[in-house]
């Protein structure tokens, strides 16, 4: 059985994390536009993700999931596909939740299986957007931890 550590990112991790972020997104985001996934993803290539606390999920040295935190926001989760369904997303949330205070995230209202994810951890949806941050038509789910 593997070990799962979740170590802070490195620069050096990025192509991997791009991948993760691909694989996952083409698995679990059908609503997404070819045009914006392709758009999307060139932001990425050019984020620096050393301006967000980002955290990678590895499998010995590989890139198997990550999150990013900004303060008390989860602004980013995703598991490579390969690995969803066995409690990973579970050890990144609990992660974000007992180490960085994490309480809001934002969530793709057509990604219903994200949205229960949350749910899970009880956050509850407080608001609702009819675009997203990058004012295109993917309503978002604002939602925050009740106990908070």
């Amino acid at each position: 059985m593997s070990t799962f550590l979740i170590e802070k990112y490195n620069p050096s991790d990025k192509n991997q994390l791009l991948t993760v972020w691909e694989k996952s997104v083409l698995a679990t985001h059908h609503f997404l536009s070819q045009e914006d996934f392709v758009f999307i993803k060139s932001i990425l290539q050019g984020m620096d993700f050393e301006m967000l606390n980002v955290y990678c999920l590895l499998d010995q040295q590989k890139v198997v999931g990550f999150i990013g935190i900004d303060g008390q926001k989860i602004e980013m989760l995703f598991l490579d596909p390969d690995y969803i369904g066995k409690g990973l997303g579970k050890q990144l949330m609990e992660f974000a939740l007992s180490e960085h205070g994490a309480a809001f995230v934002d969530v793709n209202e057509q990604n219903p299986n994200a949205v229960a994810f949350y749910q899970k951890f009880g956050f509850t949806t407080f608001e609702r957007t009819e675009k997203d941050d990058l004012g295109k038509d993917y309503p978002l789910l604002r939602m925050k931890l009740i106990s908070v």
